[in-house]
């Protein structure tokens, strides 16, 4: 049997995820958002962290309620754990539904963002394009949600993304075409998501976008950190000053209740 643990209790987790370095994990182990699930309320020895598509696990995979939990998915899934024991177990219980592919981390250090290079790509926009940083009206904005929908959905609504979040866009005929959002906060910070519609892509719109995020970020004592599903992002966040970790396994699951 698995139970989800309050908020409030989330905190008592934070050794069993020690060493993931996730800022995702941490939005959801300090009760900004997300759901965890857990073997047992008092004395947890396996859990499941859920925040939007992304899902880890820690702790005992050997145990019955780990197998348990590794079904407690929804139909999309972004899984990450840290451990060769987790892996094999995923790689049983989903067998024929996976698909394992890289993910890319970056050294979490404010220290490589220079502020004043970060500006000098914040150059002019192409003509007929506009940034604006987002606001209620542009929270609410379609096309915004058509582009991806994880620019606000990990927040319980659209009043709680502009009380909590932050990002910008880039307009163009009053579409959104590109936009760098906060995907998830925690308390120092920001996960970033971003997003270019294909048929605006290399027009440099996401360096653009990303800069007056990051700046925006910076400016207020908030990390923006960045993790990079592709190659093409890990350019980007090279270009912005990040430097590379290292990649890791991640799991994708279709998953059919």
């Amino acid at each position: 049997m698995i139970f989800e643990l309050s908020k409030d209790l989330r905190k008592k987790l934070i050794p069993m995820f020690d060493g993931m370095d996730s800022t995702i994990i941490l939005s959801c182990l300090q009760g900004h958002m997300g759901t965890t699930w857990v073997d047992d309320l008092e004395n947890p020895t396996v859990a499941q962290i859920t925040v939007g598509i992304f899902v880890f696990f820690a702790g005992n995979p050997t145990t019955k309620t780990a197998e348990e939990l590794l079904c407690n998915l929804s139909d999309y899934n972004l899984v990450i754990v840290n451990t060769e024991d987790w892996k094999k177990q995923i790689e049983t219980v989903h067998k024929g539904s996976i698909e394992k592919f890289q993910r890319f981390k970056f050294y979490k250090n404010p220290e490589h963002l220079n502020k004043s290079h970060i500006q000098t790509l914040l150059s002019p926009l192409p003509e007929g394009y506009e940034l604006k940083k987002i606001d209620a009206v542009i929270a609410k904005e379609a096309s915004l949600h058509e582009l991806s929908e994880d620019f606000t959905t990990q927040f319980n609504s659209i009043d709680d993304f502009i009380n909590l979040g932050v990002g910008f866009v880039i307009l163009n005929e009053g579409q959104v075409v590109c936009g760098a959002t906060s995907f998830s906060i925690y308390d120092d910070g920001i996960e970033i998501e971003i997003a270019t519609h294909p048929q605006h892509r290399r027009k440099g719109l996401a360096t653009i976008t990303a800069s007056a995020l990051i700046l925006d970020c910076l400016d207020r004592g908030f990390y923006p950190s960045w993790d990079a599903a592709n190659n093409e992002s890990v350019k980007l966040a090279e270009k912005l000053g990040y430097i590379f970790k290292e990649s890791y396994d991640t799991y994708f699951i279709e998953y059919v209740k």
